[in-house]
């Protein structure tokens, strides 16, 4: 499909087209070159009658090279018009890239702002795994869910998280819906049978971590003793059994602020819709999404992701263990604090297990493939990986590694050589290379130490 408008470039072309993809080792046409987006602007209007979305994605990057063309991720979706710098510009389609040619060349450095309107329905995709993600239809709305490239479903955008941005999220729904995102809720109105939800995410935010969910909710808000605001929003068919764990929400983000460094973002909270609305929980930015009544060890998994995904972002979809992982040695710890198995009890018993276990398939650095980016390895041998540091370098270096990369990749990205490298400083009289080499990087089943 392709628009034509107005022509093309005044004077000599002096740059090169930004480039569909960002090469990453699992999804390879996720992402795009030639810019670095600064805030997205969305303002969504969304009718669960006929599921079909309206939308105006505002978005405001920065160009990294002289460009002539660049490219945003969009899956399905009809584009009605592109403007760049409030000028019309070209645009075709090709699969999930959308390819923008502005009517002027952007200069190298230059900030820029591409509006897209668009509407359609949105597509629910389905993932290497074999889950679901992207706009997912529920009984009385619909759940908005990006990882790993989801957004691109419901909102034109770089889809990589390497790339992070602030946000704007407007919701415009039926009138007795809730409309619920990331961030704080700056504004709600009514009007003409239709409500309006403004909500703000001011950190750095990746794509996939964007979230939308519309419904029925019972909506509850409080704050911390800190100050911090607490926004939680439940469907009602689970407010009862959802309350009693809900209600550890503030002791659990204490806790893993005293564990892990400062709490990384401006409020907290959760989502919890049907259990049949999704098959997972995601660690959406600011707050998390439960299928149904989460428990406490999945509450505290899916907060602990706030530091360990949402403000330290993997550079690529290979590092996902640098999420997981540490979510799920969050598990651990909090286990280890509240009357259960220690740390290393559950190293232990996952250790004795089976040789062939499927937690030795591969090393939690290097999935196999984007299958299985989320298979057990990432989880619970990442963790595993954690262990083995505190093991080596004693308690109290290894609270120094983990708050310290925590504050040192605040609100940006990293990888695992960036990890082992600062892990290497911080202990600087510990030698790692059996940890890496068995455990981070290793096939089968590393030998008993």
């Amino acid at each position: 499909m392709l628009c034509l408008a107005p022509a093309a470039c005044d004077g000599g072309v002096h740059g090169t087209p930004g480039g569909a993809g960002v090469r990453d080792p699992y999804f390879p046409r996720a992402g795009n070159g030639g810019y670095d987006v600064g805030h997205y602007g969305l303002t969504l209007a969304y009718d669960p009658g006929t599921r079909r979305l309206t939308g105006t994605a505002v978005i405001t990057a920065r160009a990294t090279k002289d460009l002539t063309a660049f490219d945003l991720d969009l899956q399905g979706l009809d584009v009605d018009d592109v403007t760049v710098e409030g000028r019309r510009a070209r645009w075709n389609r090709a699969g999930q890239e959308l390819t923008v040619r502005p009517h002027d060349d952007l200069d190298r450095g230059e900030t820029f702002a591409t509006t897209v309107r668009y509407s359609g329905r949105p597509e629910t995709l389905t993932d290497p795994d074999g889950s679901e993600e992207g706009w997912l239809p529920t009984a009385d709305g619909a759940l908005a869910l990006g990882e790993p490239v989801g957004s691109m479903a419901w909102f034109p955008g770089n889809d990589h998280p390497s790339d992070k941005a602030s946000y704007d999220i407007t919701v415009t729904v039926p009138e007795g819906l809730q409309a619920v995102s990331n961030g704080e809720l700056k504004s709600e109105t009514t009007k003409n049978g239709r409500t309006t939800f403004a909500w703000h995410t001011a950190e750095p935010m990746a794509t996939y971590l964007a979230m939308v969910a519309v419904g029925h909710y019972t909506i509850t808000r409080s704050t911390l003793p800190d100050g911090l605001p607490v926004y939680t929003a439940v469907d009602p068919t689970q407010a009862e059994a959802s309350r009693a764990v809900l209600a550890k929400l503030p002791e659990i983000v204490e806790w893993e602020a005293y564990n892990f460094g400062p709490y990384p973002f401006s409020s907290t909270g959760a989502v919890v819709d049907r259990p049949d609305d999704a098959g997972y929980a995601l660690e959406t930015q600011n707050r998390p999404v439960f299928p149904g009544a989460p428990d406490t060890a999945t509450l505290v998994h899916e907060l602990a992701h706030e530091w360990y995904g949402d403000s330290v972002t993997p550079r690529t979809w290979r590092d996902m263990w640098l999420n997981e992982g540490f979510a799920t040695y969050a598990e651990w710890l909090w286990a280890e604090d509240h009357g259960g198995r220690t740390a290393q009890q559950t190293f232990d018993r996952l250790y004795a297990g089976s040789a062939d276990s499927d937690l030795w398939a591969f090393p939690p650095a290097a999935p196999s493939s984007a299958a299985h980016i989320s298979d057990r390895p990432v989880y619970d041998r990442g963790a595993m990986v954690l262990q083995k540091i505190r093991q080596k370098v004693g308690d109290g270096t290894f609270y120094d590694v983990i708050q310290g990369w925590a504050a040192a990749h605040r609100h940006g990205n990293a990888d695992t050589a960036e990890f082992t490298a600062y892990v290497e400083k911080t202990a600087p009289g510990k030698d790692f290379t059996e940890i890496w080499k068995d455990w981070l990087y290793g096939d089968g089943k590393p030998p008993r130490p």
